[in-house]
């Protein structure tokens, strides 16, 4: 598949049909942690460019099926970076577990909004 020992960002683009800015903004720095997004994903020249080996290119294939089923968004940047980098079943686990809690927490409050907004209009 990959004969060059690294490639550049238009080349793994192609290959893990990822477009460039995503994997531009996976690897660029958070300004309010200062810390890479997800580590690891690129190796820099000197002068910032990026270069992908075989490693990065792995690591970038199991983050766009970490985060992304189809079309569909799946995790957070941050929890897709914690599955990447964690090596515990549990702790996946619980961060699953902890992200259906806050998406049930949301759906209740959009009923309670929904049900304010039907009074609202049936009271006018």
């Amino acid at each position: 598949m990959i004969k060059k020992k690294y490639l550049n960002i238009s080349e793994v683009s192609k290959i893990l049909e990822i477009e460039e800015h995503k994997i531009r903004y996976w690897d660029s720095k958070d300004p309010k942690t200062n810390k890479y997004r997800v580590e690891g994903i690129s190796t820099k020249s000197k002068a910032g460019t990026r270069y992908f080996n075989r490693e990065n290119i792995r690591k970038l294939q199991k983050l766009k099926n970490i985060l992304y089923d189809g079309e569909n968004q799946n995790y957070s940047i941050k929890l897709a970076d914690k599955i990447l980098n964690s090596n515990s079943k549990k702790d996946i686990h619980q961060d699953q577990k902890k992200l259906n809690v806050l998406q049930l927490d949301n759906s209740k409050k959009i009923d309670q909004i929904l049900n304010k907004m039907r009074l609202l209009l049936k009271n006018n």
